[in-house]
């Protein structure tokens, strides 16, 4: 059982009530403005208390299930990634799927520079496990897709999960990092939406996701950058002002990995990657920022570490 720091406690206590505050809301409107939909908002609220709730249990039991958590969101990720991309060769899926626990497993186990290795060796062994089965047909096509999945969806969250193996860093140690990690993208992403809904006139990158708009990304850096001076100093070993400037910084990678994941189901044709998470899309809908944020947030903490 992980021992919550006082300052992660008063930051989880501020997502719940912020969540509390949000469906008050949310049931208010519906009540006093009958004609306005809500419905939507009101199945992404509870989606996302389901998922604090999930999150918040895997922290306070400890690095090993939340290590656990992680490797579930990665295998879920892979599986959508794989039916979106089409990759449906054996040996192809079987490695890449292998891949996940041996991964999560080496950093649980205390080997977290050979668990940061695992997916890069996985990409390197399916082309040759493919070419030695014999199978030529759309080879390319294949271990491409292969790796590019194994980058997505396994290489990139698990920086997430180094987090917590990382020597103690600020006062709430690897949790903090952690907490404040996803809690500024996942923050900064609901940011860029409402601002986009409220003032985005510009689209960014309309071909790919008109909805991505220059006012949205602006509001989403703005609150991001807020939050991260608030809690920044809490929870990990950056100054506010320092916290501050990482945060706005997480929110521009998060967003070119939203973009990425757009680009790919714009490519493929559909909407959302899954239906898992109502409201939401799929787990890798979810994680499209984290893909980005996790691995630059990563190299900070151990350079700060």
């Amino acid at each position: 059982m992980l021992d919550i720091a006082a300052p992660l406690q008063w930051t989880l206590g501020g997502i719940y009530g912020t969540l509390t505050f949000a469906g008050l809301a949310t049931n208010l409107i519906k009540k006093t403005r009958p004609t306005w939909d809500v419905a939507e908002v009101m199945t992404r609220i509870k989606t996302w208390w389901a998922m604090t709730l999930v999150f918040t249990l895997a922290l306070v039991a400890g690095t090993a299930v939340s290590i656990v958590l992680f490797a579930a969101i990665s295998l879920l990720a892979m599986r959508e990634f794989h039916r979106l991309a089409g990759l449906t060769h054996p040996i192809a899926v079987g490695l890449s799927f292998s891949a996940v626990p041996v991964a999560y497993g080496l950093i649980a186990l205390g080997y977290p520079a050979a668990g940061w290795l695992a997916p890069i060796a996985a990409a390197a062994v399916v082309p040759m496990a493919v070419a030695l089965a014999g199978h030529t047909d759309g080879f390319l096509q294949t271990i491409s897709t292969a790796a590019v999945g194994l980058l997505l969806t396994l290489w990139a969250p698990l920086h997430a999960v180094l987090l917590l193996v990382m020597p103690a860093s600020g006062p709430a140690s690897g949790a903090g990092m952690l907490v404040f990690l996803v809690l500024v993208t996942e923050v900064g992403d609901v940011a860029q939406f409402l601002s986009g809904k409220a003032f985005g006139k510009v689209p960014i990158a309309p071909a790919v996701s008109p909805n991505k708009t220059r006012g949205g990304l602006i509001g989403g850096v703005a609150v991001a950058a807020t939050l991260g001076f608030a809690i920044g100093a809490m929870l990990t070993p950056l100054s506010a002002l320092t916290a501050a400037t990482t945060a706005a910084i997480l929110v521009l990678f998060g967003f070119s990995g939203d973009l990425v994941i757009s680009a790919i189901k714009r490519d493929r044709g559909v909407k959302d990657a899954g239906s898992l998470l109502p409201g939401h899309g799929g787990v890798l809908d979810r994680i499209d920022s984290l893909i980005a944020t996790a691995p630059l947030f990563a190299l900070i903490a151990y350079l700060v570490s």
